[in-house]
């Protein structure tokens, strides 16, 4: 579908349509490409990418937006991320599919922030989402305006948390779903996807591979919905409430810094794009925190760009990382990346598995926070950031843990001691700990 008007590339602002009513539920205006600007497509019906290949933005109307609501009433609100309805793509409230997504613990990490050298250290947990990952954001938000603007299914390749995502939310929409995955996702992530009615299917290959196999797929299924990462509007539009609910959950305002694992990265420009708008309403104040996306060693292409001072990525070969929602070779949405980050005067860093596996057990053991192995690799990056002076001891940083550790259970095996019935267990130092 192809652009239906030029719009000014600043958008507090944005001329209303005369065919679009004055919205009571959503500010949304319409949709821009990340490459053209001013080059804009039609809100109101089902778009994927841009005609040049690039990601679509949603537009609101900011000022109509801060009219309708404010901080106050936010507050007075159930808790949730449809509480920033005003600021999300669904039109009407009778649209949304929910699960009781939203609003997870930002929580303050004295003792492993202590450790690290950096005291005002804070992590949102994610995994307290359902499905267990951020990705439940996307998809309820996804999935809630593809069936409100009539697609008959949705189809995506993912590494696994997202495919499970959309297929929960899917089933609960009465949607079809149609997801690949790589053989070597979490065997987890297939049995949420079949337990929630999806067509499943494993690729002998990476995401590339899964994505080349649903593009054929959704070409031979009118009415679906390709859902692949970037290439509809509207995940992006779910996850940037980690951003907003971070700025609510503070007071309204910004942290220092926001490290978050970077595979497909809509979780970084997602937030880079809800804590602009917010900054543009006036709710927060206009300095941004700067931004970190972690990669793992084995699949860095955001950081090898970055470090080049490139403006796009390009594909890594053979990649491979224990962090396997790291595992995006040649993401779609790079240029987004780079673009965020550097705007922010922030960075990127790359940190081994070995690295992001003791991470994950020194956060268990010291706060009781069994984390993914993505948002591990964030805690990996803060020590070496702050190693480096890139962080201070007086920073205030957040670190996004995008998943419960639950879900990874061959990164944490336990082997504890066996005790016959009639024995006696040892006391003190006698004791032997159980082996991680």
């Amino acid at each position: 579908m192809g652009p239906v008007t030029q719009e000014p590339a600043h958008h507090s602002r944005p001329r209303p349509a005369a065919s679009r009513p004055a919205p009571a539920y959503s500010a949304l205006a319409f949709l821009e490409c990340s490459r053209c600007p001013g080059t804009c497509y039609d809100a109101g019906r089902i778009q994927g990418t841009c005609d040049c290949g690039a990601p679509l933005l949603a537009r609101y109307d900011l000022e109509q937006a801060a009219a309708l609501t404010g901080p106050d009433q936010i507050a007075a609100r159930p808790p949730g991320l449809w509480r920033y309805h005003e600021l999300l793509p669904v039109r009407s409230a009778g649209s949304v599919v929910s699960l009781g997504e939203g609003l997870t613990p930002l929580l303050p990490m004295e003792r492993l922030g202590a450790a690290l050298g950096v005291p005002r250290l804070l992590m949102k947990d994610e995994g307290a989402l359902p499905t267990g990952t951020f990705k439940a954001r996307g998809a309820a938000v996804g999935v809630s305006r593809a069936a409100e603007l009539g697609a008959t299914g949705v189809a995506l390749p993912s590494n696994g948390n997202a495919g499970a995502a959309w297929a929960v939310y899917a089933a609960r929409a009465g949607l079809p779903c149609l997801v690949v995955l790589p053989a070597g996702s979490p065997e987890i992530t297939w049995a949420e996807c079949v337990a929630a009615g999806a067509r499943a299917y494993l690729v002998d290959g990476l995401i590339g591979d899964a994505g080349r196999l649903v593009r054929a797929a959704v070409a031979d299924r009118p009415g679906y919905q390709d859902v692949s990462t970037l290439k509809e509007p509207y995940r992006l539009e779910g996850k940037k409430t980690i951003g907003l609910e971070i700025a609510e959950q503070l007071g309204w305002r910004a942290p220092d810094v926001i490290i978050c694992p970077t595979g497909g990265g809509v979780g970084l420009i997602g937030m880079a794009k809800g804590l602009r708008e917010l900054a543009q309403m006036g709710w927060i104040g206009p300095a941004l925190p700067r931004l970190v996306a972690v990669q793992a060693v084995g699949c860095a292409p955001v950081v090898r760009a970055f470090a080049r001072q490139a403006d796009t990525t390009e594909p890594w070969p053979q990649a491979r990382t224990a962090a396997f929602g790291l595992t995006v070779p040649d993401p779609l949405g790079g240029f987004l990346i780079l673009e965020a980050i550097r705007a922010t005067a922030g960075t990127a860093m790359a940190v081994t598995d070995e690295q992001l596996l003791a991470s994950q057990r020194q956060a268990a053991r010291t706060e009781g926070t069994w984390v993914c192995p993505e948002g591990a690799a964030c805690l990996a990056a803060v020590e070496r950031l702050r190693a480096a002076g890139w962080l201070t001891d007086t920073d205030e940083v957040v670190v996004v843990n995008t998943g419960a550790g639950l879900k990874y259970p061959q990164t944490m095996p336990a082997h504890p001691p066996l005790l016959h019935a009639d024995a006696k267990i040892p006391s003190g130092a006698e004791a032997p700990m159980p082996e991680a």
